[in-house]
């Protein structure tokens, strides 16, 4: 494919989050080395995700990213000035991400003056990117409402941020949409009406008029595909984690193209163990009263408490299960020299496609961001031990009725099967489940694989599930760091989106 276009392509990037979507566009090249996308402004209003975009906008000012950007994720150095230092291309990320709500009159004054610039020049192509927020539509978000008496769902904005999507697109008018969303988007309804049937007529009506396309090749091209089409499941592109969400492309109806958009499925699925390959190996830190020696003596009481129990041990490969455990207490025999925050540059597994491996991987990188770990009660180092003993046996993360009795906890529901999977290892051999923003919570969800860690994930680890470059620094306190890789589309998989679309922008792509 040649690269008949002078400029990029223009990107308009809505509810952007940390950028998990603007950063896999921005990476895609045309075949000449040039970049084939650029964003032209990007609207965030949480402001721990914003000063993350501002920063990634600000870096993409350079080939190569400064030296002291290097040094202060590495803690070297303190936060450089950037406006200080750099203020022509800190002017730029300014001017480029900004934090903002949508849907509010100044709001959209800031988006028409974009836009209009953008429409300015006729030989400009460009793309709609986003994903409204998802709470009220999501399957969690939802049992959350129905124990609340006073919730009503029509009154919930946040069911119809969508419409401001749909808004942009009709000033805009680009020439190709991409919209994401969760699963959970195509069961939802407000007094019986199907919400996704009046996404897609609301989407399909904008502007010029839009052909809805399915990513995953299961429908027919200008053939408006059924909702479970739209369904991507992240596994199946190199992503190594279970992710399953809604990806709707609309090109516009008046435009002439012959090109077939969709995603090529990547096999093997990368595992947990693949993708965490390499990075610093950290002990878990107390809630309370941290010190190495508090923390020996207390894994000291979780081995024993876990091995006291084992009477009543619920899987079937209990050798296994002693030889994981053993190895444990080795570590607390002889003390490894542990650390709970480790910024080691970490390597990648060569096991990993190419192209993955490219994407993550950076050179230059002298340490790494985000791997201080959490702080968890004595009480639950037990239960981490075993659950993370067992999957290393069994092959899969224990359910609450595998948990001896002596280990389970104080919870009301536990043996409901209401929460079966309270405690839950990401299982080494597999690709992780969902990273949703609950990690931000208190990581029982996000189990470190390795026993001998006994731990819930760091943030470094959770955004390699996520497919963040080693090189993405998240800004705010640890939770708002979670929660910003948690609500993100992974990047490798936005490339993937962003390079599917690009012949749609070759000479084949005409206006009549």
């Amino acid at each position: 494919m040649s690269n008949t276009n002078i400029n990029p392509v223009k990107i308009v990037d809505l509810f952007s989050g940390p950028g998990g979507l603007g950063e896999g566009f921005s990476s895609c090249k045309w075949p000449d080395g040039s970049h084939a996308y650029q964003i032209a402004v990007s609207i965030e209003k949480d402001r721990a995700a914003h000063k993350t975009l501002l920063l990634r906008a600000f870096l993409r000012q350079f080939n190569t990213f400064p030296t002291e950007y290097y040094e202060w994720i590495a803690g070297n150095i303190e936060r450089p000035d950037w406006q200080g230092i750099y203020p022509l291309e800190w002017a730029a990320a300014k001017n480029e991400a900004i934090c903002a709500e949508l849907g509010r009159p100044e709001t959209s004054a800031i988006l028409s003056q974009k836009i209009a610039s953008i429409k300015k020049n006729p030989n400009i192509r460009s793309v709609l990117i986003g994903g409204p927020p998802c709470q009220a539509y999501s399957i969690a978000g939802r049992s959350r409402n129905a124990g609340n008496a006073n919730y009503i769902p029509k009154d919930d904005a946040r069911h119809f941020l969508y419409r401001e999507y749909c808004r942009v697109l009709n000033e805009l008018s680009p020439d190709v949409f991409v919209m994401e969303n969760v699963k959970g988007m195509l069961s939802s309804s407000v007094e019986g009406l199907a919400i996704f049937e009046q996404v897609m007529l609301d989407l399909e009506r904008a502007g010029p008029g839009y052909n809805l396309i399915s990513l995953s090749g299961n429908s027919q091209l200008f053939d408006r595909p059924a909702p479970h089409d739209f369904i991507i499941r992240s596994e199946n592109y190199g992503i190594p984690q279970s992710r399953h969400r809604v990806f709707i492309v609309g090109v516009r109806s008046d435009l002439e193209f012959n090109s077939n958009i969709q995603l090529t499925t990547q096999k093997p699925i990368p595992s947990v163990h693949e993708a965490l390959f390499g990075l610093p190996k950290l002990r878990s830190g107390l809630s309370k009263k941290d010190s190495k020696q508090s923390w020996t003596e207390a894994m000291a009481a979780a081995l024993k408490a876990v091995r006291s129990s084992l009477q009543s041990y619920r899987g079937n490969k209990i050798n296994l299960f002693m030889e994981a455990l053993a190895k444990v207490e080795q570590q607390i025999v002889t003390p490894l020299d542990l650390e709970r925050a480790n910024s080691k540059r970490g390597r990648l597994s060569h096991t990993l496609r190419p192209e993955l491996f490219d994407f993550l991987n950076d050179r230059n990188l002298v340490g790494l961001s985000g791997t201080e770990t959490r702080g968890h009660m004595p009480s639950d180092l037990a239960r981490y031990l075993f659950a993370a003993c067992f999957a290393a046996a069994e092959g899969v993360s224990p359910r609450s009725h595998q948990f001896p009795e002596s280990l389970a906890p104080n919870h009301k529901n536990w043996a409901t099967g209401k929460f079966n999977d309270r405690f839950r290892v990401q299982v080494a051999n597999s690709p992780a489940s969902t990273i949703t923003s609950h990690i931000s919570k208190d990581g029982h969800y996000f189990i470190h694989p390795d026993p001998t860690q006994c731990r819930s994930l760091t943030v470094r680890e959770a955004a390699r599930l996520q497919t963040f470059p080693d090189n993405y620094h998240f800004m705010g306190n640890r939770t708002e760091q979670f929660t910003q890789v948690g609500n993100a589309v992974p990047p490798f998989l936005a490339k993937q989106v962003a390079n599917s679309i690009l012949n749609l922008f070759n000479t084949n792509l005409i206006r009549f």
